[in-house]
């Protein structure tokens, strides 16, 4: 794995930092196993949105579906 500083002069310090950062979401990466799906996106999940009151059906229905109660 190569690393190359494109602007700016990196204290020692911080280059270690980044590299540990590096190396820990590769290490991640590499913990899944193949074919396992990967972590979802808040705004793709499901259960964000299953938690909300659907309208219930009646003659006002349409009036209720785009202000929260």
């Amino acid at each position: 794995m190569t690393i190359k500083v494109v602007r700016g002069n990196p204290t020692p310090e911080e280059l270690a930092a980044a590299l540990a950062v590096v190396r820990a979401r590769a290490a991640a990466a590499a913990a899944v196993p193949s074919g396992a799906p990967g972590p979802r996106d808040a705004w793709a999940d499901p259960a964000r949105i299953a938690g909300q009151r659907v309208p219930l059906p009646g003659q006002a229905s349409w009036a209720r579906t785009y202000w929260p109660s």
